[in-house]
């Protein structure tokens, strides 16, 4: 038996892991705008304190508000002490923190101890909490892989199995089978969310072998030059950072009727090429910027993204109210509008 959330009075307690993230921040910032939580479908109440756990500390604006809380260290290391920021008033968690794809694959025990240890540990403090706090977890498109001898379906559905070729993929399963059990056993109140390659992502490169397609945008509009790693005619399944919060959100927020089985929830997707990328900067930019893009194959990012499926039919998101984009072109003016620091006065 699930516990009844609090409603009326009160205010929600959310927890952050990962919350000096680039996700995070923004999940952060969205919450206190939203000023209100509808959890697990119960009516809405205040949101605060928010607890950001992250190595890093988060940007001057979180810090600034009275609500935040920023916890820093290892996250491994914060749950072994007990300073974590998870209590008996913990409500909600949004377990963003990982290590990327690119980092995974490169060693495997970072890999093991950031996503799949971490992940143990987290879902364990919440348990010994003994109030079924809801937790949310980041999992990722990587569950799917075209695997030797068991190619992928044309197109992903709510019911295709996962098969994931990269040790990130494997952690990010584990993860969500982690989630279903704790949650079947009533421990917690468990909401996985598979994301797409959020693009355009501001600031630097990170691991991931999914950054170039980030980077391809980002870069050329600093007036910087930029790799394309993969043939321009490669599909991937791409997320603008506006709808992937919206389903980190709605995965709180959802009923569980509404949510349906224990199972991971997959996110829409835009199903785009880098050419077609390339050309929407273009038509926003211009070809001088466009023109910064190098296309220099890697063989080592290319055999890592092309078994990543491109193509979903995410109808139980559907279900929530989540749709895809309608337009990578959209995404990159809306990269523009958030980052004028970013791009140069020119485009911007």
């Amino acid at each position: 038996m699930l516990k009844p959330i609090a409603t009326g009075e009160g205010s929600c307690h959310v927890v952050i892991t990962g919350g000096a993230g680039f996700l995070g921040v923004r999940l952060a910032r969205a919450l206190l705008a939203q000023g209100k939580l509808s959890l697990a479908g119960a009516e809405p109440i205040d949101i605060g304190p928010i607890t950001l756990v992250d190595r890093a500390a988060p940007p001057a604006d979180l810090l600034a508000d009275p609500r935040v809380i920023a916890l820093t260290g290892d996250l491994n290391d914060l749950l072994a002490s007990g300073r974590a920021g998870l209590d008996a008033h913990t409500d909600v968690v949004f377990h963003l923190a990982a290590a990327v794809s690119g980092e995974c694959e490169a060693d495997f025990d970072l890999g093991m101890r950031s996503n799949f240890g971490a992940t143990l540990s987290l879902l364990e403090a919440c348990r010994a909490l003994k109030t079924q706090p809801v937790v949310v977890f980041a999992s990722s498109l990587a569950v799917f892989g075209d695997a030797p001898g068991v190619p992928l379906p044309p197109v992903i559905e709510d019911t295709t199995l996962p098969t994931p070729q990269s040790s990130y993929g494997i952690q990010k399963f584990i993860g969500e089978q982690l989630m279903a059990d704790f949650s079947r056993k009533g421990f917690i109140q468990g909401r996985s969310v598979r994301l797409m390659t959020v693009s355009v992502r501001p600031g630097k490169p990170n691991g991931a072998a999914s950054s170039f397609l980030s980077g391809m945008l980002r870069e050329p509009l600093a007036g910087i030059r930029a790799v394309c790693p993969v043939p321009a005619d490669t599909p991937v399944a791409l997320s603008s950072p506006e709808r992937t919060i919206a389903g980190l959100l709605a995965a709180a927020q959802a009923s569980a009727q509404a949510w349906g089985p224990h199972t991971a929830l997959t996110l829409p997707a835009l199903t785009t090429t880098p050419a077609e990328m390339a050309a929407a900067l273009e038509r926003v930019a211009g070809p001088e910027v466009a023109a910064l893009i190098d296309w220099t194959p890697d063989a080592a990012i290319h055999n890592i993204v092309k078994t990543w499926p491109a193509r979903i039919n995410a109808r139980r998101a559907a279900g929530l109210g989540l749709l895809p984009d309608t337009s990578f072109e959209d995404i990159v003016r809306a990269y523009i509008r958030e980052n004028t620091d970013a791009v140069k006065s020119a485009i911007a």
